[in-house]
């Protein structure tokens, strides 16, 4: 007899349907498999005999022949153990096996028969549920995806609950869908405890408002990175979609806490200047999430940017421009969304207080150029705003007047980003800083005082067509936060006030 079970593998963050064909012979015992197994699913035909025999089952020696279709994909992951399992024991009469046609199967299975949790439960189940009414999954992963509808989802412990859900067509009975509750989301940070640093804050609320990235620009210790990390607290909550987008990303990294529960915060990535180019990009043999697409959604900070490798700079060009990252090997090709809002700071030269006059710089000239030479001009030239982050004065530091909360922010925030969903709901984007050019053309109107300030700007400055276009998208957000359809020449005028590398530091 031969039975067919399915199964899902995954491809970056997307499933593909995996039929997992079972056919036990008489002849010298073997247990073979077939179709682009990887080292670890071949090493599953240990864990599931003996899984099958310390579950009760008796196995007797025998020719089994295991094939994973479709045969011209790699098939990765301990997940395709349980599968495996049911088809021997449906070829075994253990299971009635015409209950397990509209049924997809996904765990780990261990030598005593217990079912472990595995990574990217949820993208597997998101795609199992277009074909299939029922799935089982580890018991592990239940609260990963208990929030979704339209199947059946069987959280199982142990292979023997597997054998007597399917032989007896019963539901566990703690099985209720859980819905997801809209919570304000608690941060450990808040805007409040930033004194003084005005202007820098205003910035920050431009950038966050329309989606654009920002260069902070200052000495060390005055402010770069306790403003960064306060960025989340002011970006709008995650949508439903957004929230399983992230959660998915997650899930396939294996990074997942809390028992797995839906991520609703949007994440905030801040690796370390000696990340590797995999690391931070994606990668490896399987290609997995790395930083880039960890910040899907929501921030991503590079701290003393110009100390970043330079392939690791360069890397961000593709998903600045394209919200998504390309990992190619010789297998084929994964794709990571890699949406996110890039924070990044550095110091003005090597000791840090180039043009600062309270402390002097003890850097040549040549130390400062090589220095901002780390960054390339076409890097620059996709980060929108770039300011200076002054050192905040001892009377602002012992101002005990009550600074804006994150909260207030994030109200005027929301209102900007409700525009633009109104604005760009034909079009596919949703802020400001995705917009090409027929948006720029049907949405950016300028005042013919605002036409006049810009083109000064761009001759004066030497402006980049991308720096053009840059000011452009920021002066839009300014309208956006003042309610204004037209663009006019004070938010062109605020614009360029955020391009301090065109006004002071253009090379």
């Amino acid at each position: 007899m031969i039975s067919k079970i399915y199964t899902i593998s995954l491809l970056g963050i997307e499933g593909f349907l995996v039929e997992v064909e079972v056919d036990i012979q008489s002849g010298l015992p073997s247990f073979n498999m077939v179709g682009l197994p990887d080292t670890v699913v071949k090493e599953s035909k240990e864990r599931v005999k003996s899984a099958i025999k310390n579950s009760g089952y008796e196995l007797e020696p025998c020719k089994i022949i295991v094939n994973f279709a479709p045969a011209d994909l790699k098939k990765e992951g301990p997940h395709l153990d349980l599968a495996v399992a049911v088809g021997i024991l449906s070829c075994l009469k253990i299971i009635e096996y015409h209950k397990t046609i509209d049924t997809v199967f996904i765990g780990e299975l261990s030598l005593n028969g217990e079912i472990r949790g595995v990574r990217g439960v949820l993208p597997m189940v998101l795609e199992a549920r277009k074909k299939f009414k029922k799935i089982f999954i580890p018991f592990e992963n239940w609260e990963e995806v208990s929030f979704i509808d339209d199947v059946y989802i069987y959280p199982v412990n142990n292979l023997n609950e597997v054998v007597d859900l399917i032989n007896t067509n019963s539901d566990p009975e703690f099985l209720v869908k859980q819905s997801r509750k809209e919570e304000d989301n608690v941060y450990e940070f808040d805007f409040s405890e930033v004194k003084g640093q005005k202007f820098v804050k205003r910035a920050i609320e431009v950038a966050v408002s329309g989606g654009h990235n920002v260069l902070m620009i200052g000495p060390p210790g005055s402010g770069k990175s306790m403003i960064a990390q306060r960025v989340p607290t002011i970006l709008p909550k995650l949508s439903i979609d957004e929230a399983i987008e992230v959660t998915k990303i997650y899930s396939v990294a294996g990074l997942l806490k809390e028992k797995g529960k839906l991520i609703t915060i949007p994440p905030f990535r801040s690796p370390h200047h000696t990340v590797s180019y995999a690391s931070f990009i994606g990668g490896g043999s399987n290609p997995l999430p790395g930083e880039v697409s960890l910040a899907h959604n929501g921030v991503l900070f590079m701290d003393e940017l110009p100390e970043f490798r330079r392939d690791v700079l360069e890397s961000l060009r593709q998903p600045l421009e394209d919200g998504q990252v390309l990992i190619s090997r010789v297998k084929g090709k994964v794709s990571y969304p890699a949406r996110f809002m890039l924070i990044a700071s550095m110091n003005p030269c090597p000791c840090g207080y180039y043009g600062y006059p309270y402390k002097q710089c003890h850097c040549s000239e040549n130390q400062i150029r090589n220095y901002l030479n780390r960054i390339s001009g076409p890097l620059l030239d996709r980060l929108d705003i770039h300011i200076s982050v002054e050192p905040v004065g001892y009377e602002e530091l012992r101002n005990n007047l009550d600074e804006e909360s994150s909260s207030d922010i994030r109200n005027r925030v929301c209102k900007a980003r409700q525009i633009q969903r109104e604005r760009f709901k034909e079009d596919g984007i949703f802020t400001n800083s995705q917009m090409k050019s027929k948006h720029i053309k049907k949405y950016c109107k300028l005042s013919k005082d605002a036409d006049r300030l810009l083109e000064s700007a761009f001759k004066n400055l030497n402006l980049s067509s991308r720096g053009y276009v840059k000011i452009i998208k920021v002066a839009r957000t300014i309208a956006d936060i003042e309610d204004s359809d037209i663009i006019n020449e004070k938010h062109i005028a605020e614009a360029i006030q955020y391009r301090m590398l065109d006004r002071k530091l253009c090379r």
